[in-house]
């Protein structure tokens, strides 16, 4: 199965909960951008292109691993771009956590995608549309910092809208719903 095949099943199968607003809509225009191009996943895709995300979590401890991401300045969670290797959007999105935060033995938790949010990003791409995860730290977890950041650090669940946008905010408090 190809990524983008991936992505449409993840998709179809991500079940907004009505409390969570735009999610339905969201998922939609997803689809409509899967649907209409099959570079939809990649960089190269000038409408847009879908990325994969996690929050690194600790719920024993109440905190979260932020990257205060080098190019845009600000504390998020980690992710980025698929690559041709992640056979899906869950690879993806623990290949990102795992590679922005130097945590070994991540594991995303159950049931699927925490949220999706779309913002936009310098031309040519226009549109990054992200699905969010969130990735449990095991015990113990140690960070170290990637290229791509300029500093980790871990927050407690009452620090973050003091930190991040209201993007993270929203991922932290399904997250946490799920939990």
């Amino acid at each position: 199965m190809s990524l983008h095949d991936d992505a449409v099943l993840v998709l179809k199968g991500y079940a907004p909960e009505a409390a969570h607003g735009d999610q339905a809509e969201l998922r939609q225009a997803y689809l409509d951008h899967l649907a209409r191009h099959d570079d939809g996943m990649w960089k190269a895709c000038g409408a847009g292109h879908v990325t994969a995300s996690a929050l690194v979590i600790d719920p024993e401890r109440g905190k979260v691993l932020l990257t205060l991401h080098r190019k845009l300045r600000m504390w998020l969670q980690m992710g980025g771009h698929c690559e041709p290797q992640d056979v899906g959007l869950e690879a993806a999105a623990l290949r990102e956590a795992t590679e922005e935060s130097g945590i070994t033995g991540l594991t995303l938790l159950p049931g699927g995608p925490v949220r999706l949010d779309r913002h936009p990003i310098p031309s040519p791409c226009n549109w990054h549309l992200d699905v969010q995860y969130a990735a449990l730290a095991p015990a113990g977890a140690a960070e170290r910092i990637s290229e791509e950041s300029l500093e980790l650090r871990w927050f407690g669940y009452e620090d973050v809208p003091g930190v991040a946008d209201a993007s993270v905010v929203r991922l932290l408090e399904a997250t946490r719903s799920r939990l």
